[in-house]
């Protein structure tokens, strides 16, 4: 599937069960980065030459960036395509399961922390706000973090929202 975007990136979208509930793996990504600077999202990045498809990208990207192995992945499957707005990325979400009590190397140079979020409580803390970015306003979907003032926003957002819709039934 296409989507609008210059670049094409992939992320993957780690999934493990812990005490019955289906809980997903973000990263909080450092302040000081050029582009989605303190955002969460799922680990990926940009499809490299040497990749030999955006499936390893995303299963390359989450091993650079919190250090989980691609053999730790169980490949379930794929999101739709999101575009981002402002830095025009084709970002290519695959969804793949692993296990609970995983151990976490963050990456110093890009990941300030590992976030694993209950997906239950996302879907509740699912909200439209005002946000401010580079001096914009804007009124947009927004997941709250319980205990934190962070967001998950943006192309994110879209995607857990797919995530949501497809395993809606898993969560009641």
């Amino acid at each position: 599937m296409d989507v609008h975007g210059r670049t094409d990136a992939a992320v993957l979208v780690p999934l493990y069960l812990h005490d019955g509930e289906l809980h997903a793996v973000f990263t909080k990504r450092r302040e000081d980065m050029r582009r989605h600077a303190g955002e969460i999202s799922f680990p990926g990045g940009r499809q490299d030459d040497t990749d030999e498809d955006l499936r390893f990208t995303a299963l390359r990207e989450a091993e650079e960036e919190i250090g989980l192995s691609p053999t730790a992945v169980e490949l379930l499957g794929a999101l739709s395509p999101v575009g981002t707005f402002v830095t025009s990325y084709a970002v290519y979400p695959f969804v793949g399961m692993i296990d609970a009590g995983h151990g976490w190397t963050p990456s110093p140079d890009e990941v300030h922390s590992v976030l694993e979020l209950p997906l239950r409580t996302l879907r509740d803390a699912h909200d439209r706000r005002r946000l401010v970015r580079r001096g914009v306003p804007f009124t947009t979907d927004v997941y709250g973090i319980a205990g934190s003032e962070d967001v998950i926003w943006g192309a994110t957002a879209r995607m857990l929202a797919d995530l949501l819709e497809r395993v809606a039934p898993l969560l009641d």
